[in-house]
């Protein structure tokens, strides 16, 4: 399969530790050995919203957090290459071409964010309708799409499974300012409703997670399904 896979800043590198970029990098370099063609997206996580609240309070306005932002999401991605070591593209994508060629020429691209006032959510979505990907797995800090934020709302209810439309429907109201934290985003998910690409929401903690949701579904998570 074409596999795009987001990976959540807050997962990758949650305290910059190197044990875990690495044990990202062994399960992406696994799903390669197995013939699948990867592209992967990177957040920014606590250390973007470190720099954006700062900012912030500094007087930036939010297309000036937005950059900030950006400029995150391509240090954690470097973080990714240096582990993938000759697997990966020698620098973060900057554009949805640049990714492409990427995996044109056997390439693992890793992307960051790549305009204002859009997620790492929404590029990943974005990039795997550009590349026409198989299935689009976010791998997140909570596990799968809720409700409500499952980490400020104790009676916030998990979908095993949802279809594109009311994914749209759940999340329409999500804030949207920078340095937002959620599993997928409203642009995200719009992006998913008109692409019709299988979409997968799960914990990624763990990185073996992502691996076995690729090689057999089995997951512990959310389904994204197209509309019918």
């Amino acid at each position: 399969m074409k596999v795009v896979v987001s990976v959540g800043g807050s997962v990758l590198a949650p305290d910059l530790e190197s044990d875990r970029v690495a044990a990202y990098a062994e399960a992406l370099q696994s799903l390669d050995e197995q013939g699948h063609t990867l592209g992967t997206v990177v957040g920014g996580g606590p250390t973007a919203r470190k720099y954006i609240r700062a900012a912030r309070d500094l007087g930036a306005n939010e297309i000036e957090l937005d950059q900030l932002g950006i400029a995150v999401t391509r240090l954690n991605g470097r973080l990714l290459i240096a582990a993938l070591d000759d697997r990966a593209a020698p620098t973060p994508a900057e554009s949805y071409d640049e990714g492409r060629e990427a995996i044109r020429r056997g390439d693992i691209p890793v992307l960051g964010g790549i305009v204002a006032a859009q997620t790492t959510d929404a590029v990943a979505a974005a990039f795997a309708e550009y590349v026409e990907a198989d299935l689009l797995v976010y791998a997140t800090s909570v596990a799968g799409v809720y409700d409500a934020d499952p980490k400020t709302d104790p009676d916030a209810t998990r979908f095993d499974e949802i279809d594109a439309g009311e994914l749209v429907d759940v999340i329409a109201d999500m804030e949207m300012d920078a340095g937002s934290n959620a599993p997928v985003d409203l642009l995200a998910a719009k992006v998913i409703q008109r692409s019709g690409i299988r979409t997968v929401v799960l914990d990624g903690t763990d990185p073996d997670r992502v691996v076995r949701a690729v090689l057999n579904g089995d997951f512990d998570g959310t389904e994204v399904l197209p509309e019918s």
